[in-house]
């Protein structure tokens, strides 16, 4: 059946200004579900906006990366002089099974949610662009900082929530 999760997060500081690394969300995410492919839970799956299919990681023993049946649907971020904050819902296919090694039964969305948000911005200092993410398991606040002059671009003060909708 076709699930959808919604994932949200938000992040804090001087976004906009003399100082700004123009920081904004990659299309790209990491999420945790169950796949019925591999038949392994808590998988980690990467999303990319714009693509038909997602693709798992695969379990350490058999079968390793495949593509499985899952999209963002939508990708949708605001920005303001303090605060830059992300909403995209994910649509991902989920069957029942149990996992092949743990024998445990599957679950949507997975029993344990994560996620990993991917980050992008521009050094005016170094002239050069950056990546950084942020993640559900990290401690809080988090401070995303340029890999090149070492200014603070922005706090992660919350969790990114990870809700099911269908």
């Amino acid at each position: 059946m076709l699930r959808t999760a919604e994932i949200s997060a938000g992040l804090t500081g001087p976004l906009k200004g003399d100082g700004s690394h123009a920081l904004h969300f990659h299309s790209k995410l990491e999420f945790t579900v169950d796949c019925f492919v591999c038949e392994r839970t808590g998988r980690t799956t990467v999303f990319e906006r714009g693509a038909e299919r997602a693709l798992c990681s695969g379990s350490r023993s058999g079968l390793q990366r495949h593509y499985t049946a899952g999209r963002i649907a939508a990708f949708d971020t605001t920005s303001g002089a303090d605060r830059l904050a992300l909403r995209a819902l994910v649509d991902f296919w989920w069957a029942p099974f149990d996992d092949i090694r743990d024998h445990r039964p599957s679950a949507a969305p997975t029993s344990h949610p994560w996620v990993r948000l991917h980050l992008g911005y521009y050094c005016r200092e170094a002239k050069e662009s950056g990546t950084n993410s942020i993640q559900t398991n990290l401690v809080r606040p988090y401070e995303v900082r340029c890999a090149h002059c070492e200014s603070l671009l922005a706090t992660d003060a919350t969790t990114p929530s990870i809700r099911l909708l269908t």
